[in-house]
């Protein structure tokens, strides 16, 4: 089993404030709690300091694993609440990260595929 924690990198354009706020969070922050998810990041402004990025809202969320982190995706509890994201947002990206892992010597880096 890997020691890399998990992550859910998402990019949205929260459309309907309120009731992201009143519906979608609401709900989802319980489910968050029960997988054990960590939020590390939750704002609407970004500073690029290279490249582009249209505005709007980053999210990272840190799970013990990629493997919980896709439970949590994945799970009925999620699944039932996704409709209100979808409804009070407009979703850029929703991706699952795996972490680094590290050793006393050096990252595990994954190698390059170009």
């Amino acid at each position: 089993m890997s020691n890399a924690k998990g992550y859910l990198y998402v990019e949205l354009e929260v459309t309907h404030p309120e009731q992201f706020r009143s519906e979608y969070m609401r709900r989802a922050l319980p489910v968050l709690e029960k997988f054990g998810a960590r939020v590390l990041v939750a704002s609407d402004s970004a500073e690029v300091l290279e490249g582009q990025r249209e505005s709007g809202r980053t999210v990272l969320l840190e799970f013990e694993s990629a493997e919980r982190a896709r439970e949590f995706y994945d799970s009925t509890d999620y699944q039932e609440i996704i409709k209100w994201r979808w409804s009070s947002a407009s979703t850029r990206s929703y991706a699952l990260l795996e972490g680094l892992r590290w050793t006393a010597r050096e990252p595990d880096l994954p190698s390059s595929t170009s």
